[in-house]
């Protein structure tokens, strides 16, 4: 049989990190509530979660990459929404987000994990920050949870 790491859903020791888009906070603020309540509800305590507000997903990737260079986090999240409108501001926005996000967390080996709401209409993004669809910021927690766990397990590993 091989040996098999799977993280689980479960807080490790340690500090969480969210930075949260106050543009269309309508919605971040909903995501934010449920990658906290996820957090918690794992056994992290309010004293580990340290949220960062920025003026839009733009920003996340700086606030997230000052985060990690200056605090010892488990994971950070990032947390956004954008809306298409009547231009390609919206691609051009989540595309240089996604790239920078996904770079940092391989380039400093802690979990970035994405939750940018990326949706066509106001209506799928409410869907997806707490509506029938579910929460993308409670999925991005339980993400990060399990992330950490398994990222402990490989270093005991080593």
């Amino acid at each position: 049989m091989p040996n098999v790491f799977e993280g689980q859903p479960q807080a490790v020791a340690g500090k969480w990190a969210i930075v949260v888009s106050r543009y269309n906070d309508h919605l971040t603020g909903r995501l934010l509530e449920g990658a906290v309540s996820t957090f918690v509800d794992a056994g992290a305590a309010d004293a580990d979660i340290d949220v960062y507000w920025v003026p839009g997903a733009f920003e996340l990737p700086t606030v997230a990459a000052v985060a990690i260079a200056h605090h010892d986090y488990n994971a950070v999240l990032c947390l956004g929404a954008v809306i298409r409108g009547e231009t390609t501001h919206d691609q051009h926005i989540n595309r240089a987000v996604s790239m920078q996000l996904a770079e940092l967390g391989v380039r400093e080996s802690v979990p970035v994990l994405f939750g940018v709401l990326t949706c066509d209409t106001l209506e799928q993004a409410l869907h997806r920050a707490g509506g029938n669809v579910g929460n993308k910021g409670a999925e991005c927690a339980e993400a990060a949870l399990r992330m950490a766990h398994l990222l402990q397990q490989v270093a005991e590993k080593v």
